[in-house]
């Protein structure tokens, strides 16, 4: 009795899944991108409810729950709410397996920004620059992991890690050599290029050419202000309002 309930024990703490053919534990990558779906867009629900309808609540409901699901991806994955989401809706899918100690990693990092965010958001809430930048990182991470099966935690990871990990996302630590068909000519190139230019000035002029015609912009204006700045403008606020009232009694 008591080897079994150690060997219940040390399956329980085991990091990934053990899949013949495979010299590690493993996880499957089309369960991660599900799941990295689910949580940009109800981070992106959590940012438009903040923007347009002013109310935090769906973002700390929302962020509650991602720092839960972070912490226990990074202790045991099977059993993470989001992870078991995306295997619902990928469950009639050939698995993808991925080396289950970069996955790991990456989520760290994701533990680690979840974490302060979940206090400066849901414990106290006072939005500056900074945090609105955590938040935009991570929908940048959930995004590309999503959208690309960039995990770039597991990069990191290959960086960091003196021997090259094992079944990284899209077998990039195996792929040495590119098909004819992920090459770009020098056609595709230029294209591509003046692609990446045209968005970039798009979302700068977005944000500095339309200030005052958009309600994303000044709503994301005013969250990326300091509280210094927000309490400099309520007063100017408040003294050209006193300048009026008595500018009216000077009137009559």
């Amino acid at each position: 009795m008591l080897i079994k309930n150690r060997t219940n024990l040390n399956d329980f703490f085991a990091y990934g899944e053990s899949v013949p053919g495979y010299e590690v534990r493993v996880l499957n990558e089309r369960e991660a991108r599900a799941a990295a779906a689910i949580l940009f867009v109800g981070a992106f629900l959590g940012l438009t409810n903040g923007v347009m309808l002013h109310t935090a609540i769906f973002s700390k409901y929302f962020v509650t729950f991602f720092a839960i699901d972070f912490t226990i991806r990074i202790i045991q994955p099977r059993y993470a709410p989001s992870l078991m989401l995306g295997r619902f809706f990928v469950q009639n899918q050939r698995p993808e397996y991925v080396g289950a100690a970069q996955k790991r990693f990456a989520w760290i990092l994701g533990f680690v920004l979840a974490w302060p965010m979940f206090y400066y958001l849901v414990i106290d809430f006072q939005p500056n620059p900074l945090k609105v930048l955590v938040c935009l990182l991570c929908m940048a991470l959930l995004f590309f992991e999503a959208a690309f099966s960039i995990c770039l935690g597991c990069k990191i990871f290959e960086w960091v890690k003196r021997k090259d990990p094992k079944y990284c996302p899209g077998g990039v630590c195996e792929m040495n050599i590119k098909e004819p068909i992920q090459r770009f000519s020098p056609e595709q190139k230029i294209i591509l290029i003046a692609t990446f230019a045209v968005m970039a000035y798009g979302v700068y002029a977005y944000f500095t050419k339309l200030p005052d015609k958009t309600i994303f912009v000044q709503k994301m204006k005013v969250l990326m202000m300091t509280q210094a700045e927000l309490d400099a403008i309520q007063a100017a606020k408040e003294k050209a309002e006193e300048e009026a009232f008595f500018s009216d009694d000077e009137g009559f």
